[in-house]
């Protein structure tokens, strides 16, 4: 099986969007942002996905997602924690609708309801919702939620351990996923996306966060930005620290997926980071959708890349598959429950 460790729900129906407008123009309106109550059919459900995640899927030949409602749409910096408590309770709550129609395509992963300068506690109860009653294997954790002006602790601050001890508990693990960028010298997807994963990973080095929660796992998107380009800075800059080698000091916990665009920089990450730290991934449908008029292909089909990668079929098949079991522990046995009703 095929795994891909990274989809966002970028196509879902008009209606959320329309709820998110409606909270917006509350708040502009100084009025109480309310829960929302969607009139959203089943089969509007299957037609989001079916023109394209699920067409894709069946097209470049993966098989399952690990699905998360759209990244740049979490939005965290508007409002206040109520009305992200709602966003994100519709966006999970339409994963889950997408999970439901088609399990053995789609596996969910959570967006938690953070804001700025609100101390990380306040996800617990969504994320357990999700796990527990919804049957989601991991979140998305936002590590700037003021869009682009980095406000909070860095990962590693203790600020963020009460959440960290709930994941560890729930034994899920978190993609490190910035969502859209609000200071306008910041492009999102091309600058604030690729800034906000290298700036975790030098997070992960400054600190000793593994030594306190040695089961904790997070994944780095996006190829881990720049890191495995400037790995040897990296590694420099850890032991400039006093740090443990990076092998010891994070890659027992830290993890990077394949959405990079381009056969050299695949080829770049198989050969600077240990395989066992590799997961398929393609993000589609999202970032950069066109075809790339130097291979004839869409950027994002990544499957492409890994089948011409020049590393053994044993390697494919962990990056494909058996990496994502490593990582994410809840996944064999709800993809099973997932599919046995079906």
């Amino acid at each position: 099986m095929i795994i891909d460790c990274h989809g966002h729900y970028t196509t879902s129906p008009k209606a959320l969007a329309d709820y998110r407008d409606a909270q917006v123009a509350a708040l502009k309106e100084k009025k109480p942002v309310v829960p929302a109550k969607l009139s959203v059919s089943d089969d509007q459900i299957r037609e989001s996905v079916e023109g394209a995640q699920l067409k894709l899927q069946r097209d470049r030949g993966t098989d399952l997602t690990i699905f998360s409602p759209r990244a740049a749409g979490m939005g965290h910096h508007i409002g206040d924690a109520k009305t992200s408590e709602y966003w994100s309770t519709a966006c999970n709550d339409m994963v889950h609708r997408v999970v439901q129609a088609f399990p053995k395509n789609f596996i969910g992963v959570c967006q938690l309801p953070q804001s700025p300068g609100v101390d990380p506690r306040n996800c617990i109860p969504e994320l357990e919702r999700c796990v527990n009653e919804l049957g989601f294997i991991g979140c998305n954790l936002n590590p700037d939620p003021s869009g682009g002006y980095w406000k909070e602790p860095s990962l590693a601050d203790k600020w963020w351990y009460p959440l960290y001890e709930k994941m560890c508990e729930l034994d899920v693990p978190a993609m490190v996923h910035v969502s859209s960028s609000c200071n306008p010298a910041v492009h999102h997807t091309g600058a604030h996306y690729i800034a906000g994963d290298t700036i975790a990973f030098m997070q992960f080095i400054t600190a000793d966060l593994f030594k306190d929660f040695p089961t904790l796992k997070f994944i780095i998107p996006h190829g881990g930005g720049a890191v495995p380009y400037h790995w040897g800075r990296y590694r420099g800059l850890a032991q400039d620290l006093k740090k443990p080698l990076l092998k010891d000091h994070l890659l027992k916990n830290v993890y990077f997926d394949t959405c990079v665009y381009h056969q050299p920089g695949i080829d770049l990450l198989t050969k600077v980071i240990p395989i066992e730290n590799i997961l398929f991934a393609s993000e589609m449908v999202g970032a950069v959708r066109g075809i790339d008029p130097e291979t004839g292909f869409n950027y994002d089909d990544t499957k492409r890349y890994i089948d011409k990668a020049a590393i053994p079929a044993a390697d494919k098949a962990k990056i494909f598959e058996g990496n994502a079991y490593n990582v994410f522990p809840r996944l064999k046995a709800q993809f099973a429950k997932q599919t046995k009703k079906n």
